[in-house]
C-alpha cells in the first residue's frame, strides 16, 4: 500500500512539472533526468552507470542500472559489479565481464529518496521559472504592457500579467493622481529587469520619458512608420511635458502631426497621464534656436551660451520673464531638462527703466543676503523697482523663497523709496 502511495506521488510530481508555463519539452525531460541522477548519485557515490528514461508525456519513467559480471568473490563496488551468481538468477546465460542491465524500482530506494526527488524537482521548476520570467522581460524593458492590478500598498502596486507572473509599480513610478483598485487594468512601461540572485523583480514605471515616447508611438502613424523622429523628451509627471521631434520630409509638419487636428492625436495620452500637457517643439541641432523652442510660449530676444559649462543666460521683454519662468518654474525647468543647458533668465531693462529713481539689486548687498538677490536675478528681477512691481506670489512661487523672505526684501526695499 505504501509503495502505491509513493508511486501516486511521483506521478503528482510530474504532473506538477509538465503544467509548469514557458518550459519546453526538451527542457523538461533533461531537468527530470537530472533530477533523478542527482538523487542516484547521493544514494549510491555515482550515476554514471545508470540509464534514466523519463516520459513526462505519461507521467512515468524507467530506471536501469548497469554492472559487470564478476566473480562471486570479486566484488569490490556493487553499484558497478554484480556477482556472477546474482547475474545468471537474471539470465542463465550471463558470463564474467558481460555487462547487466537490470530495471530499478525506484520507489524501493526509500521515502526519504522520493521526498529529495520532489524536493530537487521544486527547486528545479522554481529557478526555470525565474530564468523563463527574466528572458521574457529582459526583452520587454521600454515596451508598453497592460497587466491587472492584484495587490495594493503603500510604496507599490502587485500586478499579474496575461500570465500569471508577478509586476511591481513602485510609488515612485506612479504619476500623482494614479489611483486604483483591485481587478483594474493599468498601463506601464518595463522600467528594468533586477535579478538578485536569480530571483527576477519586474519594475515598470509610468513616470519614465520611455512610457509617453512609447504612447506617442502607439497614436502618431508617422512616428511608428519613422517618418518622424523623437529625439528628446522631459517630463514632469502628471503636470508638463516637452517633447522635441524631427521630420525626415520635408512635407510634413512633426508638431502638427504629433498633436493632431484640435489635439486630437496627444488626449488620449494626456488623459492616460492624469491631464498631463504636452509641448511639442520642432528639434534642431542649432543650441540658440533649441532653447529658445525650448522656452515656449514665452518670446526670446537673445541668448548667450557657455557651452563649455552647458550654461545660457536668456534675455527676454520683462511681460515674457513669467512665461519662460512657468508656474512654479515648471517651464523653465522642463527646458532645462530638454536642452541639457542650465538656463538663467534676464530681464531686459527697457531706457525709461533706468531712471535716477530705480536702483539695481546689487546695491542692497549689505542689507539683503547676495543668494537672495542672486534667486531674484535668476527670475529677471534686476531692480529694486522690478521687485516692488511683481506680485508678491510670483516672488514666493518662482525665487523659491519663503514668505518672511520675501516681506523683508520687499520691506528694506520700500524704505529706501520712502526715504
Amino acid at each position: 500500500m505504501a509503495k502505491k502511495a509513493e508511486t501516486i506521488n511521483l506521478i503528482d510530481t510530474f504532473s506538477e512539472f509538465k503544467e509548469t508555463k514557458n518550459i519546453d519539452r526538451a527542457t523538461l525531460m533533461s531537468v527530470l533526468e537530472e533530477s533523478f541522477r542527482n538523487v542516484i548519485a547521493k544514494m549510491f557515490g555515482s550515476d554514471e552507470n545508470y540509464d534514466v528514461i523519463v516520459n513526462p508525456d505519461k507521467g512515468d519513467f524507467e530506471i536501469y542500472r548497469n554492472r559487470t559480471v564478476v566473480a562471486d568473490n570479486e566484488v569490490k563496488d556493487p553499484n558497478f559489479e554484480i556477482p556472477l551468481s546474482e547475474a545468471r538468477e537474471i539470465d542463465p546465460d550471463y558470463e564474467i565481464d558481460e555487462e547487466v542491465s537490470e530495471n530499478v524500482d525506484f520507489a524501493k530506494f526509500g521515502r526519504r529518496a522520493i521526498l529529495t526527488l520532489r524536493q530537487t524537482l521544486a527547486s528545479k521548476i522554481l529557478e526555470l521559472e525565474h530564468d523563463s520570467l527574466y528572458n521574457k522581460y529582459k526583452d520587454k524593458v521600454g515596451q508598453v504592457i497592460s497587466a491587472e492590478v492584484y495587490q495594493i500598498w503603500k510604496k507599490e502596486i502587485l500586478l499579474v500579467d496575461d500570465e500569471g507572473n508577478e509586476l511591481l509599480l513602485p510609488k515612485s513610478e506612479q504619476i500623482p493622481g494614479d489611483f486604483y483598485h483591485k481587478g483594474e487594468a493599468a498601463r506601464a512601461v518595463v522600467l528594468r529587469v533586477d535579478n538578485t540572485n536569480n530571483n527576477p523583480k519586474i519594475i515598470l514605471s509610468r513616470t519614465s520619458p520611455a512610457f509617453l515616447q512609447r504612447l506617442l508611438e502607439a497614436e502618431v502613424p508617422e512616428i511608428n512608420d519613422g517618418l518622424i523622429t523623437i529625439k528628446k523628451i522631459a517630463r514632469m509627471p502628471g503636470e508638463r511635458a516637452k517633447v522635441a521631434v524631427e521630420s525626415y520630409d520635408d512635407r510634413i509638419d512633426p508638431v502638427g502631426a504629433c498633436v493632431g487636428v484640435k489635439g486630437s492625436r496627444v488626449h488620449g495620452i494626456v488623459h492616460e497621464l492624469h491631464n498631463e500637457n504636452i509641448d511639442v517643439i520642432n528639434y534642431t541641432a542649432n543650441t540658440s534656436l533649441f532653447i529658445t523652442r525650448a522656452l515656449s510660449p514665452a518670446r526670446v530676444n537673445s541668448i548667450h551660451l557657455n557651452e563649455e559649462e552647458r550654461k545660457a543666460e536668456v534675455y527676454l521683454d520683462p511681460d515674457q520673464v513669467s512665461l519662460a519662468i512657468g508656474k512654479s518654474g515648471l517651464n523653465i525647468k522642463l527646458a532645462s531638462m530638454l536642452t541639457e543647458y542650465t538656463i538663467d533668465v534676464f530681464r531686459e531693462v527697457q531706457g525709461d527703466e533706468t531712471e535716477d529713481d530705480d536702483v539695481y539689486l546689487d546695491e542692497f548687498s549689505n542689507a539683503i543676503e547676495p543668494w537672495i538677490i542672486d534667486e531674484l536675478k535668476k527670475i529677471g528681477m534686476t531692480t529694486a523697482k522690478n521687485v516692488l512691481n511683481a506680485p508678491r506670489e510670483i516672488l514666493v512661487q518662482q525665487a523659491d523663497l519663503e514668505e518672511e523672505t520675501v516681506d523683508e526684501v520687499l520691506r528694506i526695499l520700500r524704505e529706501e523709496f520712502e526715504e
